[in-house]
């Protein structure tokens, strides 16, 4: 019988395709607003998850706008109650629920800063979409798995999507477009082949660089949402900086390379770590010393990188039961945190 986690995995393409034909009214709308208001700066309003996809929109508008982009802490408006001066910016706040106290007062205090301010939800009506002056919905439907998947996956490709709007950029709409298909292909991918890696190990890493290093730390947290074990998700260059003292021989490391400027450098790393010992797995054709794991090049740099998640899900998802536990019921977690 398969888990709730499992199956909203595999319902990951048909939710994605359903986000990008409802929706593409908002996504228009908000793109427009964007294209009007010229903001020079974005901001972030996201926890857990939500936060991992806003830190890869973080990337993908930097690489793709030139907009500096940064993260505010919820706590700045439900307990500081700071007051900020957001005008001339825009601030994207992400939450499936659409009612974490915290979140919901951090996008109220964005808009009433100044900041054109969009609300990505999987739930419509909803406090957050009220806080913000548009509003996507994620058409994720029902996820009754505790650990998010494809309300993740969508909160992106709605970002992407209002992104691409929003700058007229051809190839990445094109991609965004194709995005169901390239899930479907990814939803089939099997990296089953890590669980003897991993068999004995306590603690291990998850290396990206750019959108690879958001995607690098949602895998992090599965790994400690559904299988208790310790995770941690560095950038393939700032592990150099004190982390990779740890690693040493069979030590496990998921490198994380999409098809982009940075995929030379994160197998570099991979294949450094792998020949020292370590047990490392890597998205990317051309290592020499580290396991190869199979992956769907989307034929952009961007969608690239967030199809990764897909295929980690379904091992993750399994992983989990092999070690006797409940991927829908992580220990000390519930569906919906409401933090202030």
């Amino acid at each position: 019988m398969q888990t709730n986690m499992r199956k909203e995995i595999n319902e990951i393409p048909e939710a994605a395709a359903r986000l990008l034909a409802g929706s593409a009214d908002a996504i228009a709308a908000a793109g427009k607003a964007l294209r009007e208001r010229d903001p020079q700066f974005f901001v972030t309003v996201a926890r857990g998850s939500s936060d991992h996809a806003a830190l890869f929109l973080k990337y993908a508008i930097e690489l793709t706008a030139g907009r500096p982009v940064a993260s505010l802490g919820p706590s700045l408006a439900s307990i500081y109650g700071a007051k900020l001066k957001l005008g001339g910016g825009a601030a994207i706040a992400i939450s499936q629920s659409g009612k974490s106290p915290d979140i919901v007062a951090m996008a109220d205090g964005a808009t009433k800063g100044g900041a054109i301010s969009i609300a990505l939800t999987n739930t419509l009506p909803s406090p957050l979409a009220d806080a913000c002056t548009h509003s996507l919905d994620l058409s994720a439907g029902p996820e009754i798995s505790v650990a998010a998947t494809k309300s993740y996956v969508n909160s992106i490709v709605a970002g992407l999507a209002v992104l691409a709007e929003w700058t007229g950029d051809a190839d990445l709409d094109r991609a965004v477009k194709n995005l169901p298909e390239q899930f479907a292909k990814a939803v089939a991918l099997d990296w089953s082949e890590l669980a003897g890696d991993l068999k004995d190990a306590q603690s291990l890493y998850v290396l990206g660089r750019g959108p690879g290093l958001a995607i690098a730390s949602e895998a992090a947290l599965k790994f400690k949402e559904t299988s208790g074990m310790h995770a941690e998700a560095y950038s393939s260059a700032e592990v150099l900086h004190g982390p990779v003292a740890l690693v040493g021989p069979s030590f496990p490391v998921i490198a994380l390379a999409a098809r982009d400027a940075a995929e030379a450098s994160v197998t570099g790393m991979a294949d450094s770590l792998a020949e020292r010992g370590a047990y490392v797995g890597i998205t990317a054709a051309g290592a020499k010393s580290a396991r190869k794991l199979p992956f769907v090049a989307t034929g952009h740099p961007i969608t690239d990188a967030l199809a990764l998640i897909v295929p980690f899900y379904g091992f993750v998802e399994a992983w989990s039961r092999g070690r006797g536990l409940d991927p829908d019921k992580p220990v000390n977690l519930k569906k919906v945190t409401e933090t202030r």
